[in-house]
């Protein structure tokens, strides 16, 4: 055996590795905020559902479709960045302390655009089957929750491949709907049905979610003008942008006060949302008065994460 064929393992080994990092990064795999819907839905059933094994199993792999469609959804949507140049401008160098362009592993030649499609399709396959198996073994399928599941799939899958819904007006309600409605398919697969709570959980966690990008939004205007996106931030004035990021910001205030107010859960909650909003009160300070949107973006997901945290605890401590 030569010393050349003695070292070719490691190489090889060296390549794969270096190829699986760069996949997983193309998938946002390290971006688990999505898949924590999961542990929201689990906390808003009855106690005597949280144990059966179904259920266990359906939130198992209900949330392994997510990672699918997630992985999916954002490897076309960098596929079509790196193609109309977005990515190349709205991920500059300078901005790494906030946004890291390692995230984006064609920019860097890591993946070619061949490999990443072929991810892509894999990753929908893969969410397929999943969410077919999640719905097979749920205990519950009531016809509407079968449907969102499928409304989730296609419609965040196409956010910037096929009908391009993120270039043509949809984004803002896309990243909205299908991040909310896994809070809400999981608790309805498991209960048959959904409470106001639990509508106002599901629509706290899509808004949490939005309330990242919607200053993402802001960094990107240009970039994004130029690519041809049509979302709020390129179809709005600088003010009315800020005034709709104000509003949707107030909603999440009011969706707290609304749901105690209806008596769907103990004026409590307010109190363990307080942290919540408290950084929520920092990042429109940072972001609309301050004029830093990356440091805001890095304040939305503080908040989501946040709120993850005080409503697995809100719904245990105080349910009934």
């Amino acid at each position: 055996m030569t010393t050349l064929d003695a070292g070719s393992p490691a190489p090889a080994r060296a390549t794969f590795r270096r190829k699986a990092r760069a996949y997983a990064k193309l998938g946002k795999l390290s971006f688990y905020d999505y898949y924590l819907s999961a542990l929201v839905a689990w906390t808003l059933l009855v106690p005597a559902l949280r144990d059966e094994p179904r259920v266990l199993g359906m939130l198992i792999l209900l949330s392994l479709g997510w990672v699918g469609v997630v992985a999916a959804t954002v490897t076309f949507d960098d596929v079509t960045g790196y193609r109309d140049g977005s990515d190349q401008r709205n991920y500059d160098p300078s901005q790494g302390e906030l946004r890291s362009r390692e995230r984006k592993p064609l920019l860097d030649g890591h993946l070619t655009v061949r490999e990443a499609v072929r991810f892509g399709y894999a990753s929908i396959a893969w969410a397929v089957l999943m969410l077919a198996a999640a719905l097979a073994v749920a205990p519950q399928r009531p016809w509407w929750a079968v449907a969102l599941t499928a409304m989730v799939l296609l419609t965040s899958v196409q956010y910037s491949h096929g009908l391009k819904f993120s270039y043509r007006g949809g984004q803002e309600l896309v990243l909205f709907a299908s991040t909310g409605l896994t809070v809400l398919i999981p608790y309805a697969l498991a209960s048959g049905d959904a409470s106001g709570l639990v509508l106002a959980e599901a629509y706290l966690f899509g808004l949490w979610s939005l309330l990242v990008s919607v200053y993402s939004n802001i960094n990107d205007l240009a970039g994004d003008r130029a690519a041809g996106r049509r979302n709020m931030a390129t179809r709005s004035s600088d003010r009315g942008y800020r005034v709709f990021v104000a509003v949707l910001t107030a909603t999440e205030t009011a969706a707290v006060v609304a749901v105690v107010a209806f008596g769907a859960v103990s004026a409590w909650f307010l109190l363990f949302l307080a942290p919540v909003l408290w950084v929520r009160a920092r990042q429109v300070r940072t972001g609309l008065a301050a004029g830093d949107p990356l440091t805001a973006r890095k304040l939305g997901i503080k908040a989501h994460r946040l709120g993850v945290v005080v409503l697995l605890a809100a719904n245990l401590v105080l349910a009934t």
